[in-house]
């Protein structure tokens, strides 16, 4: 079974499979530095950058199919309401493990 799920993104491309090329690229290249930043903001008890984080990369992981919503809102909500940063850590764990299988696996499938 695949990390990932490209139906959003070949939607978007209608067929044209350098489009689809380049989103991967793109998000090789812009989710693993924002991942890490998000990272090191929950290590870091920093509630707000890690919310922006999440924020700034859940398009991505929705166009991407890699179902981590639950996991964005934990942090998400974590920022807004001070809640107890216990889920945060599990949540960031979950999210970190499935982008680094889906970009691992995109890297193999397109060659990058």
């Amino acid at each position: 079974m695949s990390n990932y799920n490209l139906a959003s993104v070949e939607e978007m491309a209608g067929g044209d499979q350098d489009f689809v090329k380049v989103v991967v690229q793109t998000f090789i290249e812009e989710i693993p530095p924002d991942l890490e930043a998000m990272n090191q903001a929950v290590a870091e008890n920093n509630p707000g950058q890690a919310y922006q984080y999440a924020h700034k990369m859940k398009p991505n992981l929705q166009m991407f199919g890699l179902e981590l919503m639950p996991q964005i809102k934990i942090i998400e909500e974590w920022s807004k309401s001070g809640k107890d940063k216990s889920e945060v850590d599990e949540a960031a764990i979950i999210i970190s493990r499935k982008v680094k299988a889906a970009e691992e696996e995109l890297k193999v499938d397109f060659a990058l």
